[in-house]
């Protein structure tokens, strides 16, 4: 495969996957997570099935799988059932917005576990990503965090404050944005 067409894919894979999480969080509206997670499946296989009808390469170059596999296999197997379940879980549970930037945190996942079961050689340069993907993941989370709980704090004071005072008609104008918040509506 020639390198533009491989970056062409590796673009198309990244904004595939971009959609999957905000589209997702609609869904979960009307479907439950396991439901999800099946229809994500459901949908990867019957791709992957139309995908290999056009794209058949030779049998005999690919190796078989032998009984020595097979723990991996089943790891394999386990771990692709329950990631999107747990993802679908914490998309219906958090923000999309959260729930992409913290799949980042895959790719350092990855990379930990690949070096400490299979002694992955990690460069110089992964080890600034990783570093760098880190700290992004922990400053969203913390800012996520701080700005729901000081967003909650901050519109049960201004209630509370607009409530004790006779100026809030004064003030907040009637059926405005303001006064519907401040109403607790």
């Amino acid at each position: 495969m020639s390198k533009p067409r491989a970056i062409i894919f590796a673009l198309l894979a990244t904004a595939f996957y971009a959609v999957n999480v905000p589209l997702s969080k609609l869904l979960l509206a009307h479907v439950g997570e396991t439901t999800m997670a099946a229809l994500l499946y459901l949908g990867a296989g019957v791709g992957i099935g139309i995908f290999s009808l056009f794209n058949r390469k030779d049998s005999k170059s690919s190796e078989k799988l032998g009984r020595s596999d097979l723990p991996y296999v089943i790891g394999m197997i386990v771990l692709d059932i329950l990631a999107p379940i747990l993802l679908m879980l914490g998309i219906s549970r958090g923000s999309s917005a959260n729930a992409s930037l913290l799949g980042n945190f895959e790719i350092v996942a990855t990379t930990v576990i690949a070096l400490a079961l299979f002694r992955e050689k990690v460069s110089g340069m992964l080890w600034t990503a990783i570093a760098l993907i880190t700290l992004s993941s922990i400053i969203s989370i913390s800012v996520s965090l701080c700005f729901s709980e000081y967003s909650r704090r901050t519109r049960r004071d201004l209630r509370l404050m607009f409530q004790q005072y006779p100026f809030r008609k004064v003030v907040v104008p009637k059926n405005s944005l303001i006064s519907e918040m401040l109403s607790g509506e």
